[in-house]
C-alpha cells in the first residue's frame, strides 16, 4: 500500500527530526564542573578539587582540556562506562602539554576489590608516576615498549565508593610516547602481568583515556577509540 501525501510529509518530518537530533548530539559540549555522563556515544568523567579547568567534548571520542591548578588535582577523560580487561584502546594525542606534574593514562576502577588503575604513557617534567618510594614489582613488554609495574595504597581518600582505603595498580612506560601519531594500549597484557604479581582486579567500572594533573598548568587534545570496533577517522 502506498504512502499518501500526509504520511509522506509526516515521514519526512520524522526523518528530519532524527537527523537534527543526531547532529545536535554531536555538538561540542563544555564541562567545567565535576560530573560524569555520555556524549556522542562515549562516557566521560571530569573531576577536580580546586583550581580552574574546562573540558570540551567533541565528536567521535575527542576531548580538549585546559587546566591551571595551583594547587589542585584534576582527572578528566573519555572512554567507556563499563571497562573491559581485554579492550585494546587506541588513541591519538594531537596535543599533550603536561607542564610540571601531569600525565596521560588509560585510567579506571574496579570494585570488589576496589582498585584504581593506571597505564601511563606520558608525563610532565617534574614527576614520573607513581612518585618516589614505590618499589618496582615487575615489568610488562607490550605495544612496542616496556612498562614498570607498581602498587600503591590510598588511605581514606576519595573514590567511586566515597571516602575509602584502596590499592592503586600502575603500569608506567619507561619512555614517553610521542604526540601526533596513533597509539594503542593492549590492556589485557597489563591485566595478565598484574595478575602474575598478585594484583587482581574485580568487577570493572568505568575506563577512560585520561589526563591527570596536580598543581600544574597544561592542555591536551585527545581522541580515543576501541581498536576492536570501526571508528570515524574524520573525528580528529
Amino acid at each position: 500500500m502506498g504512502l499518501g501525501r500526509t504520511n509522506l510529509a509526516a515521514l519526512a518530518a520524522t526523518l528530519a527530526g532524527v537527523a537534527l537530533g543526531a547532529a545536535a548530539g554531536a555538538k561540542a559540549q563544555e564541562i567545567c564542573r565535576n560530573r560524569t555522563g555520555t556524549h556522542d556515544g562515549f562516557f566521560y568523567t571530569f573531576w577536580k578539587d580546586s583550581g580552574t579547568a574546562c573540558m570540551v567534548l567533541g565528536s567521535g571520542g575527542n576531548y580538549r582540556l585546559t587546566y591551571d591548578l595551583h594547587p589542585g588535582n584534576l582527572v578528566a577523560g573519555i572512554g567507556w562506562r563499563t571497562g573491559s580487561a581485554t579492550r585494546r584502546v587506541g588513541y591519538h594525542a594531537a596535543a599533550f602539554e603536561p607542564g610540571a606534574n601531569s600525565y596521560l593514562a588509560l585510567y579506571g576502577w574496579s570494585t570488589e576489590p576496589l582498585v584504581e588503575y593506571y597505564v601511563v604513557d606520558s608525563w610532565g617534567s617534574d614527576f614520573t608516576p607513581p612518585g618516589e618510594g614505590a618499589p618496582v614489582l615487575g615489568t610488562v613488554e607490550t605495544d612496542g615498549g616496556t612498562y614498570a609495574v607498581y602498587r600503591t595504597q590510598r588511605v581514606d581518600r576519595p573514590s567511586i565508593r566515597g571516602t575509602a582505603t584502596f590499592n592503586q595498580y600502575w603500569s608506567v612506560r619507561t619512555e614517553k610516547r610521542p604526540t601526533g601519531t596513533d597509539q594503542a594500549i593492549t590492556f589485557a597484557n597489563h591485566v595478565a602481568a598484574w595478575r602474575r604479581l598478585g594484583l587482581e582486579l574485580g568487577t570493572m567500572d568505568y575506563q577512560v583515556l585520561a589526563t591527570e594533573a596536580y598543581g600544574s598548568s597544561g592542555r591536551s587534545t585527545i581522541t580515543v577509540w576501541d581498536e576492536g570496533r570501526t571508528r570515524d577517522r574524520q573525528a580528529r
